[in-house]
Formats: structure tokens, sequence, C-alpha cells
């Protein structure tokens, strides 16, 4: 059969105990990067024995055929990312796509998880929310995608680079509103754990002076509005006559008001 197990996103001591004893016994481990798993399994005090491969995002497709080949033989393959859970933001899916459809066991060893931590840490409602990964790069895809989530009454979860959650979280305080609560969460489970609360624009100051480490970000769901979109149409029109585009405009001003995108862009629409 294949396992996905999952590995500490920053504590070794969170490494669940079949992790640890699979690790021992497997037939084939797969891993996203076969350097940091046997860093992993020496604080584990485990001696690697099974073979290893390499199973990451450029090798996905062709080595999940492998894998699931070694499992149809007899083998107890055992497929780990470099943190987390395997399959969530991380190589995974495939192989268990493949293994399903030629009718091989697949379980799972459940453990760390980045988007839960985060979640429970952030102090946003967690009785429903949505993992969003990492938002684009590009800016306009990355406002693109931001605004069609404007709208979305459950908490979010994203994963961001250091390197850009300065801006992405400008990009949030625009599509979402500048008093949207939100969470940063960093090195979670490590030494230097921290957890930012507050307003997507006091996040985003705070993020321009420099963030470090491993970065998930928990943002509130839109509150209901008691307004219509319809009476906002005016707010649009003025964005369009000072030269927005319809589109950016009605996108802004749902956001501002908590009112639903498509509908105030189909009635500024009509109202042209």
């Amino acid at each position: 059969m294949i396992v996905l197990a999952a590995t500490p996103i920053g504590d070794t001591g969170d490494a669940p105990p079949r992790l640890v004893e699979l690790l021992r016994r497997a037939d084939l481990i797969a891993a996203e990067d076969t350097r940091r798993l046997r860093a992993l399994a020496a604080r584990l005090d485990v001696t690697l024995t099974s073979k290893v491969i390499s199973y990451h995002e450029h090798n996905e497709s062709e080595r999940a055929q492998v894998l699931v080949a070694a499992a149809q033989e007899g083998d107890t393959v055992l497929v780990v990312s470099d943190a987390g859970m395997p399959g969530v933001s991380d190589p995974g899916f495939r192989v268990v796509r493949a293994a399903a459809d030629a009718g091989v066991r697949v379980t799972a060893v459940p453990g760390p998880s980045a988007v839960l931590t985060a979640i429970a840490l952030s102090g946003l409602a967690s009785d429903r929310f949505t993992f969003e990964g990492f938002v684009a790069r590009r800016p306009g895809e990355r406002a693109r995608a931001l605004a069609a989530l404007a709208d979305e009454p459950r908490t979010m979860v994203f994963f961001e680079s250091p390197h850009r959650i300065a801006d992405t979280l400008a990009a949030m305080a625009d599509a979402f509103g500048a008093d949207r609560a939100a969470a940063v969460c960093r090195e979670l489970t490590k030494t230097y754990e921290q957890v930012r609360r507050g307003p997507l624009t006091d996040l985003a100051r705070w993020a321009a002076d420099g963030v470090r480490g491993e970065i998930t970000v928990v943002v509130a769901g839109a509150t209901p509005s008691a307004s219509e979109p319809a009476d906002h149409v005016d707010e649009v029109l003025a964005r369009i006559e000072a030269g927005e585009r319809l589109k950016e405009a009605a996108a802004t001003v749902a956001a501002a008001h908590g009112v639903s995108r498509r509908e105030l862009y189909e009635a500024a629409l009509r109202a042209r």
C-alpha cells in the first residue's frame, strides 16, 4: 500500500509515532527533498535502511506511476513532504489519483499541519474555512484572484513567501478592505514562532520592515452587508468617470461595502 505521512512543520517532537515506525520499516520512501528527509531521520534517531527516491513537483507525474507499481508488487511505500501533510500544497495528489485508478490501497498518517495550526492560533472563526494556497506572484493576477475572494464568507488561509508578504498584505487590504481582520503566523512551532493579529492595513505596514521564516496568513471572511449592490452603483460610475475600468471599480467598491462584486458589476453595467 501507499502511506502519506505528515512530517513536523517545525518542532521535531511533533513527529507522529507512526511516522517513526514507517521510516524504519517501509520498503520504499518517496521524499520531496531526500536530504531533508535524512536530516529528519537523524533527529528522530532513525537509521534509514529502505530505498529512498525523490518525489517533487518536477517529477511527480512520472514518479507516481513508479510508486504505484511498487505498491502493486507488495511494497509498503511511504510518501513524505518537507513539512506537513503530503498533498496539501505539496506533492501527493497525483500518486493518490494514480493509486485509486489502479485499485491500490492508500492510507495516511495524520499529524502536523501549518493550515490547521495557523487557523487555530489566529483567533478568527474556524467553524468554516477555505485553503487558498499561495497567492499569484504577478501583481495583476494577484489582484484579480483576491478580488474574486472579496465576498467569500469563510475564513481564508494562505501560504506566502517572506519576500512577497508585504505586497500581498497590501493587495489583500485593497481587495478585502483595510479593516478586514487577519493574522500573520510565522515560524509555527519553532523557537521564534510569532502570530501577529490586526487589520490588514496594519499588518501590511508592519510587514514592510521585513518578515522572515515560513509564513501562513489567515484572513477573516466577508461580513454580510445590510446594503444592496444597487446602493453603490453611483460610486462605481464616479470611479469610471475618473478613469477606472468598470471591472476594477466594481471590485473595489464591492470590497469596501461588503456587497457582491458580480451583482454590483452587473448593476453598474445596466446603469451606464
